[in-house]
Order: C-alpha cells, then structure tokens, then sequence
C-alpha cells in the first residue's frame, strides 16, 4: 500500500500564485520570462532564494537553510508525528524538511549522540555548496516541468523563513521548539523522530521485499 503523503497546508498568499500575477519579461542577466524563469523570479525576488537557473530550476542550499532528507513514507508518518514544521517539500520518492543552515553539519555526530550511527536509515542532509529540485508552489502553472518536486508545506510570504526553521536549542534552552523561536521543532527531537520513522518504515518493507522475492523464485521439486 503507498504512503499517504499529507496534502499541501493550504495555498500560498494571495498575489503569489494566481496566472495573471506571474512575473513576466525579461529577468536579471538576460533570462527569458518563460514559466520556468517566473519560478527563478519568484523564489529570487519574494523569498530571496539563491537559486540556479533551469530546467530543472534548482536551489542553493547552505545560505538559508539546509535540507534533512528521507524516504518519504518514512516523512509521511514523520509529519503526523511531529506536527508543525518548517517548509516541507516532496522530491520524487524522498521527503525535504528546510532547517536551519549550519544542521547538515550536526547530522551524522547527532545521529551517533542519538544511538542511531553506522544504522542504514535513508536519513541524509543537504548543506553548503549543495543543490535540491526547486518544488513548485500549489496550483503554480506548469507544475509539471519541475517534475516531482512539490510543496507539501510551503514557505510563507516575505523573506522571514528562518524563524519557522527547526535548529539546535541555544544553550540552556529544552527542546520543545527551534532554536530560533518560531515554534518549530528543536533539531534534535526531530532528527531523532525522523531517524525512528525511517528504521521504522524500513522494517515494514522488508515483509513485502521477501514476499516478492519468493514469489519470483521459480519453484523446486524433489
């Protein structure tokens, strides 16, 4: 049975998704305004997104936030879990969670501190000098041309996504919310429920790999 991925929260503000209200003409350095630059524009001038230009539009990551990545049926029972969240994504059959930039640096000694090192989990992380699928906002035309990749919690208006992003709790602080004070989860709490959904989703996979590799198996007869 396929994972339910829990659907969009909501739609983006008004004025930053309707047809009539793409940007058009030219961009800065020359770029055509086809659909795919008005995504480049979008994620540039509203969000103010280092983004690579096309096709696929791609953003930069390490500047603004990082990106915790896992399985995405793995994400899915993650987001029932945890509850509120910064910006979400799904890329293909992977999940992105924004967090603050600086955390894919933390991953690997927080999965060790967590008891969860050297355990194939499918839990990774995008940091400086790395690169994601920009997703394409709810309703946004041509969708399509981004391939997969969508918005199941998309970021807010304005260029405030930091607070929303989970981090590591300043010193003397508990866990309960990021370390910016935006409401999102602490860093460690959701690494540690992530790293649990993905152990967890990975046995439940593994009933289904051995059942389709023994119907495949040919029969034996004495």
């Amino acid at each position: 049975m396929a994972p339910t991925v829990p659907p969009p929260r909501g739609h983006l503000p008004r004025g930053h998704l309707p047809r009539g209200h793409l940007p058009r003409g030219p961009l800065p350095g020359g770029r055509i305004g086809t659909e795919e630059s008005c995504l480049a524009r979008w994620y540039e001038e509203g969000l103010g997104w280092a983004v690579e230009a096309g096709p696929p539009v791609r953003l930069r990551t390490g500047l603004r936030f990082d990106v915790l990545e896992l399985p995405a049926d793995a994400g899915a029972a993650l987001l029932r879990r945890i509850g509120p969240t910064g910006p979400v994504a799904l890329l293909g059959g992977r999940m992105a969670l924004l967090v603050a930039a600086g955390s894919a640096d933390e991953l690997p000694g927080l999965l060790d501190w967590l008891e969860w090192g050297g355990i194939a989990l499918g839990l990774t992380a995008v940091g400086a000098g790395g690169r994601i699928t920009a997703p394409a906002p709810p309703r946004w035309p041509g969708v399509t041309a981004q391939g997969a990749a969508t918005w199941l919690r998309p970021p807010g208006p304005g260029r405030e996504t930091e607070p929303t992003l989970p981090s590591l709790a300043p010193l003397g602080r508990s866990g309960g919310s990021g370390g910016s004070g935006g409401g999102a989860p602490d860093l460690v709490r959701l690494v540690d429920a992530a790293a649990t959904e993905c152990h967890r989703a990975r046995l439940l996979r593994m009933p289904r790999r051995n059942a389709l590799r023994t119907n495949t198996q040919p029969l034996a007869f004495s």
